[in-house]
């Protein structure tokens, strides 16, 4: 029921700005992408049919630059040495300054190729520097953390996220949903992932015009 009630909330806004406060009607689309592209961050962040109690996740969605770095930690281990230029950036990253971020990683991966966590890191920093866009830089930086190795869903989960930030929720449902498919059943992300993936499938048959 919770799905339900947050649509017919979206509609109810609608309705309000569009006839109730005579929303010109050349603002009618720019004002459903709005509502779209809220809940489409919604799917992500919040759970509509959980209890509002807080409850610890495994998958986290990015909101800063620190909140970039530690959600990247939390799939690798975390008391092994880091070297010095993936820390570097790391801290550009924290201040929220991704172009010299990137700038550094691209700098220890040029002698680093296989370090797969630099290579997530350099995903998540392009996609920082672009307002949130996957650009083509970012998608190969995933694309090599991703095949260096397969079984950390570090890439597939974060490349999501980076989508639904831009309100593409058809992309994050196929990434997301790829990864599950090849994932183990005991994957300790697994069910949550499956919770998001089914969250995103409610949205798309409700609001097809999603992209």
């Amino acid at each position: 029921m919770g799905w339900i009630a947050v649509f017919a909330l979206a509609l109810a806004a609608f309705a309000l700005a569009a006839f109730a406060l005579r929303l010109p009607r050349e603002g009618w689309a720019v004002f459903a992408a709005i509502l779209i592209f809220g809940l489409a961050g919604y799917a992500w962040q919040g759970s509509p049919s959980q209890p509002a109690s807080a409850k610890s996740q495994a998958i986290t969605a990015p909101q800063s630059g620190e909140d970039m770095v530690e959600a990247r930690l939390a799939f690798f281990n975390s008391f092994g040495a880091k070297p010095d230029w993936l820390m570097l950036a790391d801290g550009y990253a924290r201040r929220g300054r991704f172009d010299d971020a990137a700038k550094a990683l691209r700098g220890g991966l040029g002698k680093n190729p296989q370090h797969i966590e630099g290579w997530l890191a350099l995903g998540m920093a392009l996609v920082g520097h672009a307002d949130g866009n996957v650009t083509p830089a970012a998608s190969y930086a995933y694309a090599q953390a991703r095949q260096l190795n397969p079984a950390n869903p570090a890439a597939d989960i974060f490349l999501g996220f980076s989508f639904l930030q831009t309100g593409q929720v058809r992309a994050a449902r196929s990434v997301w949903g790829s990864l599950l498919e090849r994932a183990p059943e005991d994957a300790a992300w697994r069910e949550e992932l499956e919770g998001r993936v089914a969250q995103l499938d409610q949205m798309i048959a409700n609001a097809p015009m999603l992209r």
